[in-house]
């Protein structure tokens, strides 16, 4: 079996100590693609080392995180496109609306967020869309860009059948992460209602692990326990998941290309 975690932050301080390792662990699991959104400035050279560091299974992604969207946005974007000019990249995020932490900036999140999606437009490349309390948001806006041409991912979606719906008629595939394994997460009623051609898998590591490792660091490794919750829901199996998963990622980024 060969999954793909399609949102992962390997780059960060919390892998530190023993990142190869967590790396091999995951292709020893079968996760042979680990896809790295990007946060903000501070995190590229660290991003694009590992990058470069396992080339076959480490690929880059170039965004401005929502969060990092603060007075400074217009450098950071600045920054986000000279990347995007001199390396290749696989998607364009992570990016989207976060109005959960921090509404300060929530306007300047919209104009960063419309300026991504023009950045993914031109050049062909997988939108990676944060929707923390902002689903409704990021609906109106991609919306309004009315770019049927215009794809990506729906990171960490748990939301109704009637949002998947909204999502997916727009093109976009819905990330599952480990919160689908939570107990009596909504998310694992309106997975019954989705087509398996529109879901991928995602861990946001090291964030949000799965049960049973919940409130521990998450890495790569566990995406096989998302599939399993994913093929006990959906009523087929872990390869079915797999090998449905793995196809939509290769379809949205072409990292095999």
């Amino acid at each position: 079996m060969i999954f793909t975690d399609t949102h992962t932050h390997l780059y960060l301080d919390e892998f530190d100590q023993d990142r190869r390792e967590v790396i091999e662990k995951a292709t020893g699991a079968g996760v042979r693609y680990m896809m790295l959104p990007n946060i903000d400035s501070t995190s590229i050279s660290t991003m694009l080392a590992l990058a470069d560091e396992f080339p076959a299974n480490c690929f880059p992604m170039m965004g401005l995180h929502p969060t990092s969207v603060k007075e400074n946005f217009r450098e950071e974007l600045a920054i986000v496109e000279n990347q995007l000019q001199n390396r290749r990249f696989y998607g364009i995020g992570e990016c989207g609306i976060d109005l959960y932490w921090d509404k300060t900036f929530a306007k300047e999140q919209e104009f960063v967020f419309r300026h991504h999606i023009e950045l993914a437009l031109s050049f062909n490349l997988p939108l990676i869309v944060h929707i923390r309390e902002s689903f409704n948001e990021v609906i109106r806006i991609l919306k309004d860009a009315n770019k049927p041409e215009l794809r990506g991912i729906f990171h960490c979606f748990s939301g109704s059948p009637e949002q998947a719906k909204q999502a997916t008629g727009l093109g976009f595939s819905l990330g599952l992460g480990g919160v689908i394994t939570f107990k009596n997460n909504r998310m694992q009623e309106t997975l019954k209602h989705v087509d398996m051609k529109h879901l991928v898998l995602e861990t946001d590591a090291p964030f949000l692990a799965p049960m049973p490792y919940r409130g521990k660091r998450n890495d790569p490794s566990y995406i096989p326990l998302i599939a399993e919750k994913v093929a006990e829901i959906k009523g087929i199996s872990v390869e079915e998941v797999a090998r449905a998963t793995t196809e939509n990622a290769r379809k949205l980024f072409r990292f095999d290309d």
